[in-house]
């Protein structure tokens, strides 16, 4: 269970090399996790996601790729997450490249955050203020990777670790505050650890640690492995599916 030790702790604002952070030399990013999940609408693979996460004494970064597949309307996104050493939002890119094109950057000003945002490229920035504070987590429509991010907020906030496993308890909710930079909305999200179950996966048996989330956008059941890296993520409202390829 040690990467559990390292995402929690770099979460929790215990992460080690976060003690390095006024070392004249920064040691090289790990890679914490990548690779890439698969949308999957009535059983038919509609977009993929490529991301990545590395993390070094100055934060974290996560990257991510969204693209509709063939025969689909064309879409294509990118984002980019930066995080300090304790968890807090230092910067948060999106920006779309078709169907149009339009950019948004959320960063903290002052004590809250601030989105500037435009529709086009011709256009003159706006910028929105919201009241919250940097610790807000960003949830973003098209970027699954970062539901993984948020998974490992609640598990560095309402477990702990005991004989190398998980202990968390038993559907008890915990209530985290993030942004949706897309839509510009903020919204509250029940998080809960619902146990371990046995999920088929690319034909073969996993048992997972399922989480639950619950919003005023919809409901999440996510299911990630001993390293807590999401594997599994259903939307049964709109019939949606995430795997991890």
């Amino acid at each position: 269970m040690k990467a559990f030790i390292n995402i929690a702790l770099f979460l929790c604002c215990l992460f080690p090399l976060a003690l390095m952070a006024g070392s004249p030399k920064e040691p090289p990013a790990q890679t914490v996790d990548s690779g890439s999940f698969g949308v999957f609408m009535g059983g038919k693979r509609v977009a993929t996601e490529t991301f990545s996460i590395h993390q070094n004494s100055a934060g974290s970064s996560v990257e991510s790729e969204f693209k509709t597949e063939t025969g689909m309307e064309k879409a294509a996104q990118n984002s980019e997450l930066e995080l300090s050493p304790n968890g807090d939002l230092k910067s948060y890119q999106w920006n779309e490249k078709l169907p149009g094109e339009s950019h948004a950057l959320v960063y903290p000003n002052q004590d809250f955050l601030t989105e500037r945002f435009s529709k086009s490229p011709t256009d003159k920035p706006q910028e929105q203020p919201f009241l919250l504070p940097a610790s807000t987590s960003i949830l973003d429509d098209y970027f699954l990777i970062q539901r993984e991010v948020l998974a490992w907020k609640f598990l560095a906030t309402a477990c702990k670790q005991e004989n190398g496993q998980i202990s968390c308890p038993l559907k008890q909710p915990v209530q985290l505050g993030t942004l949706n930079a897309h839509t510009r909305q903020s919204m509250l999200v029940n998080v809960q650890y619902s146990g371990r179950e046995k999920v088929a996966i690319h034909g073969a048996d996993h048992e997972l640690i399922r989480l639950d989330m619950k919003s005023d956008a919809g409901d999440w059941a996510l299911w990630l492995d001993d390293q807590l890296k999401l594997q599994r993520i259903l939307d049964a409202g709109s019939n949606t599916e995430i795997l991890r390829d």
